[in-house]
């Protein structure tokens, strides 16, 4: 690849509302040992939003279904640039805690909005988040 290249990833923010409130579906991946919201790279003549299901359920073993897209976010990676489209998701079915931990994600979860403010990595995770519930009226306190 070259130093210009531009690496297309979709990804979602999975809300539920949890027994104190609003709940955010949150991954913590192995290489890069950080919390993030979950994502991943489009497979050859697969759409955004394809990719997007796809990878929440790969990485946590939620099935989710796109609710609206969010707003995009570009950054800068060894390789040139990663633009990641995102949706805000519902949930179909599955459960974190039932996905077995793998080489990419060792650990997927739900976590109360205040949790993954204290647990997500990067600032434009939190971002999207906020953007998220600023939007939401389920938001609560958030």
């Amino acid at each position: 690849m070259s130093a210009d290249a531009v690496t297309l990833a979709a990804g979602g923010v999975v809300l539920r509302q949890g027994s104190d409130g609003v709940e955010v579906l949150v991954v913590h991946r192995v290489r890069h040992a950080d919390w993030s919201l979950p994502k991943g790279k489009l497979d050859p003549g697969e759409t955004a939003a394809a990719a997007a299901v796809r990878e929440v359920a790969e990485e946590t073993g939620v099935h989710a279904a796109v609710e609206e897209e969010l707003p995009s976010v570009s950054y800068p990676i060894p390789t040139g640039t990663k633009h990641v489209r995102w949706w805000r998701m519902r949930v179909v079915a599955g459960d974190p805690a039932q996905r077995v931990p793998d080489g990419e994600v060792d650990d997927a979860r739900f976590v109360p909005v205040d949790e993954a403010r204290e647990l997500l990595t990067y600032p434009r995770d939190l971002e999207l988040l906020e953007h998220v519930l600023g939007q939401s009226t389920a938001g609560g306190r958030g």
